[in-house]
């Protein structure tokens, strides 16, 4: 098994358009799009978030999610793909892809396709997981916390390994890999740029050491609807961590971006337009580079009127 410990952090100049901007530089934006209906219905999203400008697009990778379990819901890597043909200068990503009913392998392959579809626009969000329905449905019970952390970080090290090069093996606890290959590997080098999502210290050190972003969605033990002065607050006593895995490894902290993701737990101030930059300067000032923002949705959760939600964006 490769050791997380000897491997050194990756230069991040070869991801240059994660690299954090702390001067001069706007905050990106990304909309997040859910895999919640037929094609044909909803996938004009994805051209419209491009129209306004956002900076990046991403779609959750559930099996199946909360109270959305026996609605529509749609596979993420090929609404992605979908997303990919019908778009032609955002950002794409799931956010976040997890090892809960996944294998490094396979996953990667759809991965450096995906690279290849987008014309090198992919982004890829990874994260720990959780205890919901995507780590019961393959029949077993969901993994201990230890457990599930543990195979977070093999399951980054290997997607890492095997979308570097064109062939890989691995031997670890919980994954392998028999001289896999990965050809022609993805348009983007040395591969798809990582954005890990992480609040633990051995998560932080997985951001630290893989990740060309880093991303949160508050205090994930807090309230819902943390006004964005005290979200600031909280998201920056987790970044002052990050930083610190980032010197821990030898790597300068300002290359890993940092994104929030609003609406599970971070109110996002969409509420006029005059909410919305007062929202956005707030985390700007602590450091975050990436804000994004759910699409709304006709009912619960993320309801809301487009028009609305354009006519606050646009105004930013």
């Amino acid at each position: 098994m490769l050791s997380l410990g000897r491997r050194r952090p990756r230069n991040a100049g070869a991801f240059a358009y994660y690299t954090a901007r702390r001067h001069n530089a706007r905050v990106r934006f990304g909309a997040i799009i859910l895999p919640d209906g037929r094609w044909s219905d909803g996938g004009w999203r994805w051209q419209r978030a491009e129209e306004l400008g956002f900076d990046h697009a991403w779609t959750y990778d559930h099996l199946a999610w909360r109270s959305l379990r026996d609605s529509p819901w749609m596979s993420a890597i090929p609404v992605l793909t979908a997303a990919a043909l019908t778009t032609s200068r955002v950002r794409l990503g799931p956010l976040v892809s997890s090892a809960n009913f996944r294998h490094p392998v396979p996953f990667a392959k759809e991965l450096m396709t995906l690279d290849d579809i987008s014309g090198g626009r992919l982004v890829i969000g990874i994260g720990a997981g959780g205890e919901g329905w995507d780590a019961t449905m393959l029949g077993h019970d969901p993994w201990p916390s230890r457990e599930r952390s543990e195979r977070f970080a093999e399951f980054v090290e290997l997607t890492d390994l095997l979308l570097s090069q064109p062939a890989s093996s691995y031997t670890g606890s919980f994954y392998a890999a028999d001289d896999a290959r990965n050809i022609p590997g993805c348009i983007q080098t040395p591969r798809a740029p990582f954005a890990i999502a992480a609040t633990g210290p051995r998560g932080m050190r997985l951001a630290a050491q893989f990740g060309q972003m880093w991303v949160t969605t508050g205090d994930r033990a807090g309230i819902q609807g943390v006004a964005p002065r005290d979200g600031a607050k909280i998201v920056r006593e987790q970044m002052n961590l990050l930083d610190d895995a980032c010197i821990e490894m030898g790597r300068d902290p300002s290359s890993v971006a940092r994104m929030i993701v609003t609406g599970l737990r971070l109110d996002p101030g969409t509420a006029s337009a005059e909410s919305f930059r007062d929202a956005i300067g707030c985390y700007e000032e602590v450091g975050v580079t990436d804000y994004s923002i759910h699409w709304p949705r006709n009912e619960p959760p993320y309801a809301g009127d487009v028009a609305v939600f354009e006519e606050v964006f646009s105004r930013k």
